[in-house]
């Protein structure tokens, strides 16, 4: 398979896995296709990894670390491929170091590889294509493990309105549980709690949750 990725499996970066095995888990709570949430091209276009790598990774394969250069090289030639003119064409490196504040002989240099680009290159490419910090030199797994971060933002904001409608349809009906999930927007708080920077502090969140919602459980007549 070369545009999707049906599953994934034992990924080897420890980060990566872990942020593969949350996105996976709530792909399927939404009840989406892990073959679209784990498309290789839309994966590799969002990290700057190429596709093959990217299904590497996901395989938990060694796939070698390139260099700065090579990574820079590679993945402003994606941004140019990718991230086109409104009429389809390509950036000229002209219009790229207008946008990017060099001379046209620096621009062309770095697209060439003919000149090493230091981390002032690559933000200013970087903010010219509109595209996130690190996109052109960070190392392959962590460029996917971001990738997928922003994946699953995208499916918990997903989920916690699916659950704000459950909840206000519960509510109508007098649940005193779902009128405190509506009124408070405890549900929201998932959305938040994948933002923090450890599993330690997510769980503390969960933990939170939990004795929450059991205070506030019907008691049995």
């Amino acid at each position: 398979m070369t545009d999707g990725f049906p599953a994934p499996v034992a990924v080897a970066n420890v980060p990566l896995a872990a942020t593969v095995t949350r996105v996976a888990e709530l792909a399927g709570k939404l009840g989406h296709d892990q073959g679209e949430v784990f498309d290789l091209r839309r994966l590799s276009e969002a990290s700057g990894v190429p596709a093959d790598v990217v299904k590497n990774l996901l395989e938990g394969r060694p796939t070698g670390e390139p260099d700065l250069q090579t990574r820079f090289l590679q993945r402003l030639d994606l941004l140019r491929r990718t991230r086109v003119k409104p009429n389809g064409r390509r950036y000229t490196q002209q219009e790229i170091a207008d946008g990017a504040g060099m001379s046209r002989q620096q621009a062309g240099a770095l697209i060439n590889g003919d000149r090493r680009p230091t981390m002032e290159h690559c933000d200013a490419i970087q903010r010219f294509f509109g595209v996130h910090a690190g996109f052109l030199a960070a190392h392959d797994a962590d460029a996917l493990t971001d990738a997928l971060l922003r994946t699953e933002q995208q499916l918990l904001q997903d989920f916690a309105g699916r659950e704000r409608q459950t909840a206000a349809a519960q509510a109508s009906t007098g649940d005193p549980l779902a009128r405190l999930l509506q009124n408070h927007g405890v549900r929201g708080i998932a959305w938040r709690a994948a933002q923090l920077p450890s599993d330690k502090h997510r769980d503390k969140v969960t933990e939170w949750l939990d004795m929450l919602l059991e205070s506030v459980k019907p008691t049995e007549s």
